[in-house]
């Protein structure tokens, strides 16, 4: 796996491929954070958290990434495949903040809809 400061470099390169745009009221930006929450709804430990866009009424809108969460989920993938899951996560909590602006709630619904279908499944296998 890669360093945090690789990490934080590569997280930027991908930031930079996303239009000025969609960074309008996000005012905290994009953080790195060191650690690996596990998700709530975890079933054995494993579900990690791997960014949340937050809302904060003193720090503003803002973007986190966690890198202990891809230590734990990817530290074997190779660059490009890193790369890959770090932009589909960046693009994903962006979708949370463009949408929250127009007063949509999407994907939160989905994100609902996936967890829902993961304790499910981890259900059945219980």
């Amino acid at each position: 796996m890669i360093s945090i400061d690789e990490f934080e470099d590569l997280l930027d390169e991908i930031a930079q491929e996303i239009p000025p745009v969609f960074f309008e009221e996000l005012n905290g930006g994009i953080l790195v954070d060191p650690g690996h929450p596990c998700h709530p709804e975890s079933v054995d430990g494993n579900l990690y958290i791997m960014g949340e866009y937050r809302v904060h009424p003193a720090m503003g809108k803002y973007i986190v990434i966690y890198y202990g969460s891809f230590r734990m989920a990817y530290s074997e993938l190779p660059l490009a495949e890193l790369r890959g899951e770090m932009r589909r996560v960046l693009l994903h909590e962006f979708r949370h903040h463009v949408e929250g602006r127009a007063g949509l709630r999407d994907l939160e619904i989905f994100d609902a809809e996936q967890i829902a279908g993961y304790k499910a499944e981890h259900k059945k296998e219980g």
